[in-house]
């Protein structure tokens, strides 16, 4: 440490110093000395000043550090002031700022999770009771073989629900933790929906619904994870869209972005929907489902991690439609 830091020192040395301007002044004698006498007193009463507002300072800054450390005040720029002690103010303040932004991000994360386990806990309830209920059913000794082997259909059906949701839930959390990188390639629009609607075709079939597409041009993306999120507005659509309806997937590709529209002619979204349609767990109070509401907010983390962006609206005179956008440049 230099020595000239150590404020007893420092004052030790101007004493010295006055002393021994003091002694000179005498040796000179005359109005020479008596001049440097009050002179050298008002060297030194300025030096003694100085300290004690420095002590003062350090002083209130201790007791302000002491305040913010125990959560009663935060470090205002009112109270900055010029020279080195200013600049630790500055320090100290930006200091204090970033570690309650990451207080209330981690406080903020401990509130989400804390959601997020009550919502997984709350979905998981009801295929659980079903489970449950099905299991005694299946304990029964008179059942007929018809009877058991559509118990056995239900229970493995319920099963499949929860794999569903388990499986759904980690690919979300994954993105919402951006732990997931995703692919830059270039892809036509057409292969992404080919992908997107190979799991639908049959049971969109079987309820006698149309499914069209007309794709052009490509994107730069994702093929695998786009195609998912694709996939969740089709399965959307198909099950919202009744018998002998119609679903139509629509790309295009132009300077500025690539665009996939997916469109039902079902009941259509509430508008009191609208707004939290891409909510985790959230389910319409129209489209009724029975599903777990997490499909269109896995779609959204999938293309807004890309740089894109989804819309859901209201066709005229009726249906569903969901907008993609996948940007050439930052938006």
């Amino acid at each position: 440490m230099n020595p000239l830091e150590h404020k007893t020192v420092t004052r030790l040395l101007y004493l010295a110093l006055t002393g021994a301007a003091t002694g000179f002044g005498w040796y000179l004698g005359g109005l020479q000395g008596l001049l440097l006498l009050p002179l050298c007193l008002g060297f030194w009463g300025l030096a003694e000043w100085n300290a004690a507002r420095t002590d003062r300072e350090l002083a209130q800054l201790s007791q302000t550090l002491n305040r913010i450390l125990h959560g009663e005040e935060h470090l205002g720029v009112e109270e900055y002031s010029e020279g080195e002690l200013g600049i630790l103010r500055s320090e100290i303040h930006k200091m204090t700022v970033r570690l309650r932004e990451q207080q209330q991000a981690l406080q903020a994360d401990k509130v989400y999770l804390a959601n997020s386990l009550a919502d997984l806990s709350h979905q998981l309830r009801t295929p659980l009771t079903s489970m449950n209920l099905v299991a005694e059913l299946l304990y029964k000794e008179d059942l007929t073989p018809q009877r058991r082997a559509k118990l056995c259909r239900e229970l493995y059906q319920l099963l499949s629900q929860m794999d569903w949701l388990v499986t759904t839930l980690l690919k979300l959390s994954k993105l919402e933790a951006g732990t997931i990188p995703f692919r830059s390639d270039t892809v036509p629009l057409e292969e992404v929906v080919r992908q997107a609607a190979a799991p639908f075709l049959i049971p969109m079939e079987l309820r006698e619904q149309t499914f069209s597409v007309d794709c052009s041009g490509s994107f730069i993306g994702d093929v695998h994870w786009t195609a998912e999120g694709v996939g969740n507005l089709i399965k959307n659509a198909m099950e919202h869209t009744p018998a002998g309806g119609s679903i139509t997937v629509r790309g295009r590709e132009n300077a500025l972005f690539s665009e996939l529209v997916v469109e039902d002619t079902g009941p259509g979204i509430d508008p009191q929907d609208l707004p939290h349609l891409f909510e985790r767990f959230y389910r319409g109070t129209s489209r009724t489902s029975h599903g777990f509401g997490i499909g269109l907010s896995l779609t959204q983390r999938i293309v807004t991690g890309q740089g894109g962006t989804i819309q859901a609206r209201n066709r005229t005179p009726q249906g569903a439609q969901f907008v993609l956008r996948f940007y050439k440049g930052t938006v």
